[in-house]
């Protein structure tokens, strides 16, 4: 399976919105996070538009990178350009953290990490057992690797065989105090995974004809996936791009309008 000229056009229109959409969010809050919602932006708009049926579930289990969650939302029809005013404002449902039973399509509060992947082991069983045909798809940062409960669930989605469950693992490689090999070491990650019981795959997370392969490697096993997605931490924001601080530093007005022209400048390139 490959993309048409006109489908990878509409994704990457889409996500470019969605991005456009969250850094100004995050701009206006004058609020953080900011790296580990421009890593994950295409990840999301691949899952949410080109493999999601109505019935299915997302858990942006790095729920820290809420901005990119509602963005994707506003989107998709789900919340309101009203609602993303409110982001990080008194009384607001788009806190920095998704919350639980708030929103459409946002099942469980997320963000004390290492719980995205056991939910959607819950979620995946529970549709097995009903054979409802829902998939359940979980995009995990790598440094939420580091807990014991990601793994306590990858044995039990590998164990019950749970095929409807996606795994997508956010490799940026970064997490908040270093390194992710440098605060503790997880390669080799596929061998691991594959030792689990999972097929793998490892596709480039910002190119949506890599994504596309994930279609094609679906159809031809009955267990469950785990996607290691290769990212870039800031991706598109220059003057922070695979550095630490853009886990943590808000923007600064020039870079604002840096990274806000060259997403205007790739959208026309498209529409050209």
């Amino acid at each position: 399976m490959s993309l048409t000229s006109t489908e990878k056009n509409d994704l990457l229109v889409k996500s470019i919105n969605i991005k456009k959409r969250f850094v100004n969010m995050y701009y206006k809050a004058n609020a953080g996070h900011i790296g580990s919602s421009l890593s994950c932006a295409d990840i999301l708009t691949y899952v949410y538009f080109r493999l999601m049926a109505k019935e299915d579930e997302i858990i942006l289990s790095k729920g820290h990178a809420a901005a990119s969650l509602y963005s994707l939302l506003a989107e998709g029809g789900i919340l309101t350009e009203k609602d993303i005013d409110t982001f990080y404002k008194n009384d607001t449902y788009l806190a920095a953290h998704p919350p639980a039973n708030k929103i459409a399509k946002i099942p469980f509060a997320t963000g004390s990490l290492g719980h995205g992947l056991s939910i959607a082991a819950g979620l995946g069983f529970a549709a097995k057992l009903k054979k409802n045909g829902k998939q359940v798809f979980a995009v995990c940062s790598d440094g939420e690797l580091n807990e014991g409960s990601t793994w306590e669930a990858a044995l039990f989605i590998a164990h019950h065989n749970l095929s409807n469950v996606v795994w997508f693992i956010d490799r940026n490689k970064l997490q908040g105090f270093g390194g992710t090999e440098d605060i503790m070491k997880m390669n080799p990650l596929q061998d691991k995974l594959l030792a689990f019981g999972f097929d793998v795959i490892t596709v480039d997370g910002h190119n949506f004809d890599e994504l596309e392969t994930i279609k094609k490697f679906r159809g031809s096993s009955q267990k469950p996936l785990a996607v290691v997605c290769n990212t870039v931490k800031g991706n598109g924001w220059v003057e922070q791009e695979n550095k630490l601080a853009c886990h943590y530093v808000p923007f600064k007005q020039p870079e604002y309008e840096t990274i806000m022209a060259s997403f205007d400048n790739e959208l026309a390139a498209i529409k050209n």
